[in-house]
C-alpha cells in the first residue's frame, strides 16, 4: 500500500493550486508593507470581484502597529476597513529562515517593501520566497531591469537583476515581476528634474524624443491585484503595465495645454547629465536622470501591457494633470 498523504497546510496549498490553476480558489495573501504602493495594493486586493472570499493579509512592524502617531493609527484604521489582517514582521531584522516561517502561511506575497532600504534586503525576501515555495511578486514595479542591463548608475538595479536571475534560475517557485514603469507622480517632483512648476521649465533627458512610462500607484494596485488574483496563465514572467508611455516633447505640449502658457524647454542630453554625475556622483536624483537618459528599459507601448490586453482604463498624463491642484507663480 502507498504511503498515505500528509495533510498539511503546504499539501493543501498545492491540492489547490493544481485543481484550480487559474487562481479560482480563495486564496491567503500576504502583501509586505503599507505605504502608497503597498496601501494601493491592498485596496485592489479587497475590492477585486475575484477575491473570492480570500484573505488578505499586511505584514508592517510591530513599532508602527502599536504607534501613537495620529497618522499610524489613521493608516491602521484605514486598512482594518478593508478587511485585512495584520503579520507583525521587520523585513531588515528578521533573518532568511523567519521570513520564510511567515511565508510558509500565504499562498500567495506581494512585496511593496523597497525605497529606503538596506542593500540585500530584496535579495533575502525573495531567498525567503523560495525557501517557502510560495508565489512571489517581488518588489519591481519599475524598470525593465534586463533591458537596462549590469553596471547602470543605480546600484539597486544590479541586485534586482540578482534577483531575477535567481528566481529564474529555479522551477519550484511560482513568481511574476509587473513592470510599471515610473509613479507617475515622480515625474512633477522638481527634485528630480523634468518638471520645474517653481521656473515653468520642463527638460528633457537625452533627447526631446526619448519615451518615459508613467503609472500611477492606484493603477499599480489595480495592475497587479488582477494579476493575483485572475492570473490567466501568467506566471514566471515580466508582464507590463503603463498608464501612459510619452516622449519628453509630448510632456511640455501636455503642460502648456494644461496651463495655458509656454513652458522654457532645457535639454540634459548625456554630455550635461555626465557632467552632473562627476560632480555629485551620490545624488540619487542625478542617477535617475541619468538611467532615464540612456533609453533603455524605461518605456514600452500599450500594446504589450496587461491593462490593455485586459481593457482597463487607466490614468494617463493628460488625466493626472487636469487633476493636480497647481497654481502657477504669476510673478514669473
Amino acid at each position: 500500500m502507498g504511503a498515505r498523504l500528509q495533510l498539511t497546510f503546504a499539501n493543501l496549498q498545492a491540492l489547490n493550486r493544481h485543481f484550480n490553476p487559474h487562481g479560482a480558489m480563495a486564496e491567503n495573501i500576504l502583501v509586505l508593507g503599507a505605504g502608497e504602493l503597498g496601501l494601493a495594493v491592498l485596496e485592489a486586493l479587497a475590492r477585486h470581484p475575484k477575491r473570492n472570499h480570500g484573505r488578505i493579509t499586511v505584514m508592517m512592524r510591530q513599532a508602527t502597529l502599536d504607534s501613537a502617531a495620529p497618522d499610524k493609527k489613521k493608516l491602521i484604521q484605514q486598512i482594518r476597513a478593508l478587511g485585512v489582517d495584520f503579520e507583525a514582521a521587520d523585513v531588515v531584522q528578521a533573518s532568511v529562515s523567519e521570513l520564510a516561517a511567515i511565508f510558509t502561511r500565504y499562498d500567495t506575497v506581494v512585496s511593496c517593501n523597497g525605497m529606503g532600504l538596506p542593500s540585500g534586503t530584496q535579495t533575502k525576501l525573495s531567498q525567503a520566497a523560495l525557501e517557502a515555495k510560495v508565489r512571489w511578486f517581488p518588489w519591481q514595479f519599475g524598470m525593465d531591469y534586463d533591458a537596462i542591463g549590469l553596471g547602470s548608475s543605480q546600484d539597486l538595479f544590479d541586485e534586482q537583476l540578482g534577483v531575477r536571475a535567481m528566481l529564474r534560475a529555479q522551477d519550484t517557485t511560482e513568481w511574476i515581476i509587473v513592470s510599471t514603469g515610473l509613479f507617475m507622480s515622480f515625474l512633477f517632483v522638481a527634485e528630480f528634474g523634468i518638471v520645474d512648476f517653481s521656473t515653468r521649465t520642463v527638460r528633457g533627458l537625452g533627447s526631446w524624443d526619448n519615451s518615459i512610462t508613467l503609472t500611477t500607484p492606484v493603477d499599480i494596485g489595480r495592475a497587479t491585484a488582477e494579476v493575483v488574483l485572475d492570473p490567466q496563465g501568467l506566471k514566471n514572467q515580466c508582464v507590463y503595465v503603463a498608464g501612459d508611455t510619452l516622449t519628453y516633447a509630448q510632456v511640455g505640449d501636455l503642460l502648456d495645454e494644461r496651463f495655458g502658457t509656454r513652458f522654457r524647454r532645457e535639454l540634459w542630453d548625456l554630455d550635461e547629465l555626465a557632467k552632473q554625475m562627476r560632480e555629485d556622483p551620490d545624488n540619487t536624483m542625478v542617477k535617475y536622470r541619468d538611467t532615464f537618459a540612456q533609453a533603455r528599459g524605461v518605456a514600452w507601448g500599450q500594446d504589450k501591457t496587461v491593462n490593455s490586453a485586459r481593457g482597463m482604463k487607466m490614468t494617463d498624463v493628460k488625466a493626472y494633470l487636469a487633476a493636480m491642484d497647481v497654481t502657477l507663480d504669476e510673478a514669473l
